[in-house]
């Protein structure tokens, strides 16, 4: 169950790639001066602001939070907010592909850190996994080796992806173990939002744009699925099933985003490029696709196979 629910997280990350993208080329042509950093910015607080919002009557029915439930959420507010910022950023200063392989990078980190704690090498079985989905990823995003050179989107992305994996190890702390998933979630999108407003107001090319940067029904649109399914939905069920399974394993399921990406951009763009006015091309399917898909797929069913279906689970409160 983990799992399952943990890659349909997964697919509603993977939307935000195209809905991101639409989004930005709606407000550069209507705030054609505005900087990469502040639409960066802006869309964080402009989606988990909503995100908080909708989030709100369900976290009033759940009553107050307890002490660890907002320690918990800050740091998962600062590291997804800093993390989320940092990759946006860079995706306005390298090319889509390198970006996407990049991001992935946690799933590399996660076993070092893993090898650390336990003062042991890892299993056959996930370095396998692991350099099957780097593999993967590398075929699916279209990077070639001569492609990866160390320039400001790079170094956004790589450390991006460093505070993607203190996010991952702040939901397997077990001292978090009965943490209680919606105020979690609740006080994390109010955190990002918060977190992310200064620094937008102090981005913006003036202070009004602030307010115009979602004045026009498709930014409000764009903004409310990146809210709603990107933002809400992913995040109630990472917080929710990530604890009960290890981190390592959790940083292989999330390399299974790109594959959805790899599908929503085979027919989302021309239709987001409606909305948005700008020009945003539908991508060919191809054996890329297939093939990087499929190591991702493989590598996935491997670590399952070395599940151990005795071992207890930790079961965090809903």
């Amino acid at each position: 169950m983990p799992v399952f629910w943990l890659i349909l997280a997964c697919a509603f990350w993977g939307l935000s790639f195209p809905v991101v993208k639409a989004l930005h080329l709606e407000q550069t042509l209507r705030i054609p001066d505005a900087s990469s950093g502040f639409l960066a910015a802006w869309m964080q607080v402009a989606r988990f602001g909503m995100g908080a919002i909708i989030l709100v009557p369900f976290f009033l029915r759940a009553g107050t939070a307890t002490k660890l439930e907002m320690q918990q959420a800050f740091w998962l507010g600062i590291w997804g907010g800093l993390g989320m910022a940092l990759q946006a950023d860079g995706l306005a200063h390298t090319e889509a592909s390198t970006s996407a392989f990049l991001t992935q990078a946690y799933c590399v980190i996660l076993p070092l850190i893993a090898c650390i704690r336990l003062r042991a090498a890892p299993g056959s079985r996930t370095i396998t996994a692991t350099l099957l989905v780097i593999a993967g990823c590398a075929i699916l995003s279209g990077i070639r080796p001569g492609d990866l050179r160390m320039g400001r989107g790079e170094a956004e992305t790589l450390l991006a992806a460093l505070v993607f994996t203190l996010q991952i190890l702040t939901l397997e702390n077990p001292k978090y173990a009965s943490n209680r998933t919606l105020p979690v979630t609740f006080l994390m999108c109010l955190c990002i939002a918060l977190f992310m407003l200064p620094i937008a107001t102090w981005a913006a090319p003036r202070p009004s744009d602030v307010i115009f940067a979602g004045a026009s029904w498709p930014a409000f649109l764009l903004v409310a699925i990146l809210a709603v399914f990107c933002s809400v939905a992913a995040f109630l069920l990472m917080n929710h099933w990530q604890p009960r399974i290890s981190a390592t394993e959790a940083g292989l399921i999330y390399t299974t985003e790109p594959v959805f990406t790899a599908i929503y951009v085979m027919f989302l763009p021309q239709w987001l490029a409606g909305l948005s006015g700008g020009t945003y091309a539908n991508e060919v399917p191809g054996m890329e696709m297939i093939l990087g898909g499929g190591l991702i797929l493989a590598a996935n069913i491997l670590m399952q196979l070395r599940r151990n279906p005795h071992r207890p689970a930790i079961a965090p409160a809903p």
